[in-house]
């Protein structure tokens, strides 16, 4: 059976590649789909914490899982706005490292 331990230590893992994967690569791109990675990792202890949580009558409680959608439909908004100033960024700059970026003034 899959306890709520289980769902922590994968929840744990996914952060903690996401953490090294925004601390160690230069690629813009890269960083960003460790920032979801992130997010991901963070929603995924939520809707567990939110399934293993009984309310009194036995139910679980599904507050979490509605917090859970909106922090998708806001990443999905910054995955729109982020993709669009690294595309900018390209266009203006022929890279996407991070260190060959100091700003976006054109």
């Amino acid at each position: 059976m899959v306890t709520l331990g289980h769902y922590l230590i994968v929840s744990g893992l996914l952060f903690t590649i996401g953490f090294a994967g925004v601390l160690l690569r230069r690629n813009i791109i890269i960083i960003f789909m460790s920032l979801e990675l992130m997010l991901n990792a963070a929603n995924l202890s939520l809707v567990a914490f939110s399934r293993f949580r009984l309310s009194a009558a036995g139910m679980p409680n599904y507050n979490a899982q509605v917090f859970v959608f909106f922090i998708i439909t806001v990443a999905a908004a910054e995955v729109a706005v982020g993709l669009a100033i690294i595309v900018a960024l390209y266009r203006a700059r022929q890279t996407t490292h991070v260190e060959d970026v100091s700003s976006l003034k054109f």
